[in-house]
């Protein structure tokens, strides 16, 4: 699956799923991946329990369902591989629906990059089942 091209052209609503270190599960709401042309991802993250939950434990699983009927969709399995904080990158990549200002007050913001592990689809395992 071409990640970057499905993500530009295709609507939806994306999950994210983070563990901490002793096993607590969160869940939050998350715009779509910025896909780069080396396969891995990244997401833009505030210090939150998301981020948190990543620098005790690598293992990210990230849900996108498309607009529309139906179920259709996918599931990715992430491993976080770095972050970083003063790119030039956050700049380029942060979305104008914030003031300056109001954007400093959030926090700051990290990039945090991931390998993609697996990919499935939204509903089934996306193995061929043996009849």
């Amino acid at each position: 699956m071409d990640l970057k091209s499905y993500f530009a052209n295709t609507t939806g609503t994306s999950v994210i799923a983070t563990a901490d270190g002793d096993g607590k599960v969160n869940m939050a709401i998350y715009s779509k991946p910025h896909v780069f042309d080396n396969g891995t991802i990244a997401f833009l993250m505030r210090r939150k329990l998301t981020h948190h939950n990543l620098q005790s434990n690598p293992y990210a699983s990230y849900l996108f369902r498309e607009s529309g009927p139906g179920y259709s969709g996918c599931r990715l399995h992430l491993k976080k591989i770095k972050e970083e904080t003063d790119s030039p990158l956050i700049a380029q990549m942060t979305r104008g629906t914030l003031t300056p200002e109001e954007d400093k007050a959030k926090g700051p913001k990290y990039l945090v990059h991931f390998t993609v592990e697996k990919i499935l689809p939204l509903i089934g395992s996306g193995e061929t089942q043996e009849s």
